[in-house]
């Protein structure tokens, strides 16, 4: 019988501000995905935390630090929105084959995502979209107010 593993989930993206949003996507993750923990970018003990013990702010190094356990299964969770530039992320195509992709539909930019580089480019069997309504607005919307 297989070792049952511990569902984690990196909330990735920019939080420059965090939102009300975030939280939404986490505790839909939490209860759709069956997760045990998320970590959160926009909890700044938790990326302090990590950030020094990874000695890195890159989100490959994470993946990497939480794979060591054999335990964990990653889930990387992201708004469309960041899907449409993940290609330009370092090591985004490692960072694909070695998490599950989860992607959040935000009002108006599935479809752009679908048309993206990335989507076009990433193995799909890692990569799950999650219809979710509640999330309309980004951080860079915000930033604008």
């Amino acid at each position: 019988m297989g070792l049952k593993k511990d569902k984690i989930g990196i909330l990735g993206g920019s939080f420059d501000p965090a939102h009300k949003g975030h939280l939404a996507i986490s505790k839909e993750a939490l209860k759709r995905l069956k997760l045990k923990k998320i970590i959160n970018r926009n909890n700044f003990i938790k990326v302090k935390f990590y950030e020094n013990i990874i000695r890195s702010n890159k989100t490959i190094n994470l993946i990497r630090y939480l794979n060591r356990n054999k335990k964990n299964e990653v889930y990387f969770l992201m708004g469309a929105d960041n899907l449409i530039n993940f290609h330009k992320w370092h090591k985004w195509k490692t960072i694909s084959q070695k998490c599950n992709i989860i992607v959040f539909d935000r009002h108006g930019y599935k479809k752009k995502s679908l048309n993206s580089t990335t989507y076009k480019r990433l193995n799909k069997k890692n990569l799950k979209f999650i219809e979710f309504n509640k999330v309309n607005i980004s951080s860079s919307k915000l930033r604008k107010i």
